[in-house]
């Protein structure tokens, strides 16, 4: 087992037995039988090795569908639908671990600052939130931006002044849905998940596609060109 998967793997086990991070970067790297310098060369800290697990999840959900040749075929509405089914399928692998970290980073943001310490342990929350999923975001962004760019071209996705560089967040807000909705599932073999991508990704399809109101402008605008 090379070191990375190593410490990933043994973090896991750390945080599911103990309910929280290590408290000693020193501890944690004695226990690997490695020199805490040597973690160094490779982790930062605790919640980078969660960066790079939550990363790792998208990463592989990515590769996965499209190594698929049907997926190469699929509409863009039909490419998210595989991706996220995907996805959650590969977080039930470590579902006890995903509503660890991920109910650890909520809890943390969403501190009620009614204090000074509150408001300070709010802050730590959040920072702790965008270390963790900053590179996960990061690289859905991509996806989304590769995604919505072919969506233009199969004039499945409608640009829109002021609007088509936000359709990217959105679709980020609505993975952020999803993922809390699926650690708060709890249907059989999480079947109301299921339900949730295919209405979510539908919605969000119908809102950035083309409507009566984009013909409506269409129209409104060629009458004042033409007056």
């Amino acid at each position: 087992m090379e070191t990375l998967e190593k410490i990933r793997k043994t973090y896991t086990e750390y945080v599911l037995e103990h309910g929280q991070q290590p408290t000693s970067v020193f501890q944690f790297a004695k226990k690997l039988k490695l020199a805490e310098a040597e973690f160094y060369t490779h982790y930062a800290s605790f919640d980078a090795i969660e960066a790079d697990i939550w990363l790792a999840f998208f990463t592989e959900a990515r590769a996965t569908v499209e190594a698929d040749d049907t997926y190469q075929g699929y509409s863009v509405r039909e490419k998210l639908l595989a991706f996220y089914y995907t996805w959650i399928e590969l977080l039930k692998g470590q579902r006890s671990f995903v509503v660890y970290s991920f109910g650890r980073l909520k809890e943390g943001a969403m501190t009620s600052p009614t204090s000074r310490a509150g408001l300070q342990a709010r802050r730590a929350g959040m920072a702790a939130q965008s270390r963790v999923l900053y590179p996960f975001k990061d690289a859905f962004f991509d996806y989304a931006r590769d995604l919505l760019a072919e969506g233009r071209e199969s004039k499945e996705v409608e640009p829109r002044p002021f609007v088509t560089d936000r359709y990217p967040n959105a679709l980020w807000r609505q993975t952020q849905f999803l993922l809390d909705f699926w650690v708060k599932d709890v249907s059989k073999n999480f079947e109301k998940t299921d339900t949730a991508i295919e209405k979510a990704v539908n919605t969000s399809f119908d809102l950035i596609g083309r409507s009566p109101l984009d013909t409506l402008f269409d129209f409104a605008k060629f009458i004042y060109q033409n007056k």
